[in-house]
């Protein structure tokens, strides 16, 4: 299985960098057992049925991207240099892996101030992460934070411009309550709660579930042979009452359908032993063809990179030759791309029709 077998050729205009609005009216790309149709999100509960659960994933994003600056005193006086900071994941003993930008401007002892209120202390480095110690915890951070702080756009993103104040609402879940993540699980901001409430209504259930997605989600993978691929890890909680949820929905007949591959990834982690149990801690699940699922039916979720472990991720869902037609089907049909793009909706054929 090679990295090139999961390429194909996207047109940069074709790369979001904002949401549709309203969030439901983004485009839904249907792939049920093979057969292909348009529709919308709002359109979604037509390809739901009583008695399906979606398992959603209610991490937050954090404001993980700061600015700062680094003031030094030495034989030419005061100088300072603008430092960029991405938070990574707190560690626990109080600190933060970070990447600092540039890293070769500050030591290791020396203070990056972002704002009256908050600054940090560069406590080490090691293999390009920096390790920060911050003047503030708990809910003193968080505010803190929440005012210096910009929403960690994907780097396709940043490169085309800026994060903003609208960033802050546009990358964040409706049932967003556990904070953690410096990615959105992105199929999951196509809903509202109007739509929520319509799926409630003809009998679909919801599941929470917590990954907190991590930069690692964009690193690309640099070998040829996938298989050798070295996933990245993420924190991830299936509680006790979520594995009886979707152990009930299964044992009554009904599908377990995750919004986003994070959710998916989750919950595979949780059924490695061949069914549901409870699952708390780290995760470094690789999803690619050949891959068995346990309790995953469908499942709903964004376009995704070239070359990307979610490519192979959905491939090993719906098999290889079925979403090379998907995605030929989406760029021909001009669907938007990633984190603020489009969706799909894929059900392989061994689940049946509604």
């Amino acid at each position: 299985m090679k990295l090139s077998d999961f390429d194909f050729d996207l047109p940069e205009r074709l790369i979001a960098t904002r949401p549709a609005r309203p969030r439901t009216s983004a485009r839904l790309l249907v792939c049920d057992g093979g057969a292909i149709s348009d529709a919308t999100v709002a359109d979604l509960p037509d390809w739901l049925r009583p008695g399906d659960r979606l398992v959603l994933n209610d991490t937050r994003v954090i404001p993980a991207r700061l600015s700062g600056v680094r003031r030094r005193i030495g034989e030419a006086g005061e100088t300072e240099a603008q430092i960029e900071v991405t938070l990574l994941e707190p560690r626990a003993d109080g600190c933060w892996s970070a990447l600092l930008k540039p890293l070769k401007k500050v030591r290791d002892g020396e203070v990056i101030r972002f704002s009256d209120d908050l600054e940090a202390v560069l406590m080490s480095r090691a293999d390009g992460q920096a390790v920060l110690r911050f003047n503030l915890s708990a809910e003193d951070f968080d505010a803190a934070l929440n005012a210096a702080g910009a929403m960690p756009l994907p780097p396709y993103i940043a490169a085309r411009r800026p994060a903003d104040a609208q960033d802050k609402e546009d990358y964040q879940t409706v049932w967003a309550r556990n904070r953690g993540a410096v990615a959105a699980p992105t199929a999951s901001l196509h809903f509202d709660e109007p739509l929520l409430q319509r799926i409630a209504d003809m009998g679909v259930s919801f599941t929470h579930v917590t990954l907190h997605v991590g930069a690692g989600t964009f690193l690309p993978v640099k070998v040829e042979d996938v298989t050798t691929h070295r996933m990245h890890g993420e924190w991830g909680e299936v509680t006790p009452e979520a594995a009886a949820e979707i152990a009930e929905t299964r044992a009554a007949g009904g599908r377990v359908i995750p919004v986003g591959t994070t959710a998916l990834r989750l919950i595979e982690t949780a059924a490695r032993g061949g069914q549901i149990a409870p699952f708390r801690g780290v995760t470094d699940i690789f999803i690619y063809p050949g891959f068995t699922f346990h309790v995953t039916d469908a499942l709903m979720t964004n376009f995704h990179l070239p070359k990307s472990t979610l490519l192979m991720l959905v491939s090993a869902l719906m098999g290889q030759d079925c979403i090379r037609e998907v995605y030929a089907h989406a760029v021909a049909e001009e669907y938007r791309f990633f984190s603020y793009g489009d969706a799909s909706l894929l059900i392989p054929s061994r689940t049946g029709a509604p």
